[in-house]
């Protein structure tokens, strides 16, 4: 089982200021998981417990010099805390910078760091334990940080996390388009103060409702006509007095909207993606209301189109009616 690779100076930007701080927040624990033509970070997949979340790159957006072999079908999984990851890629940056061999971190000779899992002997042990190593050779210096990670998974685990995989990639018929990351975060850490159980509704007539009730007071907040993909329809104009509860309640006896509940500490965490920087998050809810799912898009720099070498989604589990 063997697995090394140079990180780009893009892959190192990517991680280092965006990827890493933002799945730090989603648990400090994650599944790395490496095949042939991806890197992927997946969190409480196997577990069942939580909010998931999948992270997924293609090898060339963050590496060059790509190797890796199992057997099992080049496939490698173990779990690493991120933080520790975050802080081991932080440090060699900063201690090269400081060596005097670069006069800024800009000036860091990104192609000649190395990433690969090494077996090493911890310090007071007798056995040799599993690190994912970050290496960088300078003129004058070598610097090395070892990260602890778990033993990697066996094949019959491996076959298990790629199977949560799959049936994680279920989208919902209905999403819409939400361009204000920030409003919503704003709104949603004012709401988090009020109650545990946020009401979410989807319609195809491309309005998100968002509601917590306690037995004092309501709060609401609805975004409408929101650009939709996938199962669309026209609002009934004779709706367009109506409350929004009221429109909602109607959308959803009519079969062109989902209600579920979710925890507000569930959906504020999801939130904490903005970290990573996405243009837009696509919300909509699983089939037969088994999930709440966002879906974070990213463009590619200068340009409005879709960088298809990265993609990041959180799905939040939907809690019983009777939770409130």
């Amino acid at each position: 089982m063997k697995f090394k690779a140079f990180l780009t100076e893009n892959g190192i930007n990517l991680l280092e200021k965006r990827i890493l701080p933002a799945l730090d927040k989603m648990g400090k624990i994650s599944h790395l998981y490496l095949t042939r033509d991806h890197a992927i970070f997946l969190h409480n997949l196997l577990n069942g417990h939580g909010i998931q979340s999948i992270a997924q790159f293609k090898k060339e957006a963050i590496f060059e010099d790509y190797r890796i072999s199992s057997q099992n079908d080049d496939k490698i999984a173990f779990s690493i805390d991120l933080s520790l990851l975050h802080r081991a890629l932080r440090s060699i940056l900063t201690i090269y910078a400081e060596s005097g061999e670069a006069h800024n971190p800009s000036e860091f000779n990104f192609g000649r760091l190395q990433i690969k899992l090494v077996k090493k002997l911890p310090p007071h042990s007798n056995q040799p334990m599993p690190f994912l190593t970050l290496e960088t050779k300078g003129n004058k210096s070598a610097v090395i940080q070892d990260v602890p990670i778990s033993i990697p998974l066996s094949r019959a685990d491996v076959q298990e996390l790629q199977m949560a995989l799959d049936g994680a990639q279920e989208m919902p018929k209905t999403l819409v388009k939400v361009s204000e990351l920030n409003s919503l975060q704003n709104f949603v850490d004012r709401m988090k103060h009020v109650g545990d159980v946020m009401g979410v509704s989807i319609s195809k007539y491309g309005d998100l409702h968002l509601q917590i009730s306690t037995t004092s007071i309501t709060l609401g907040a609805e975004f409408r006509k929101l650009m939709v993909i996938g199962e669309r329809t026209d609002g009934r104009p004779e709706d367009g007095n109506l409350s929004a509860q009221s429109r909602t309640e109607r959308a959803v006896q009519r079969g062109d909207a989902m209600t579920v509940q979710v925890s507000v500490k569930h959906f504020f965490k999801s939130l904490q993606c903005s970290l990573a920087r996405p243009d837009c998050a696509f919300y909509g809810i699983a089939p037969q209301g088994s999930c709440l799912t966002v879906i974070f898009q990213f463009f590619i720099p200068g340009t409005r189109q879709t960088d298809k070498s990265i993609s990041l989604h959180c799905r939040l589990p939907v809690l019983d009616p009777g939770s409130n």
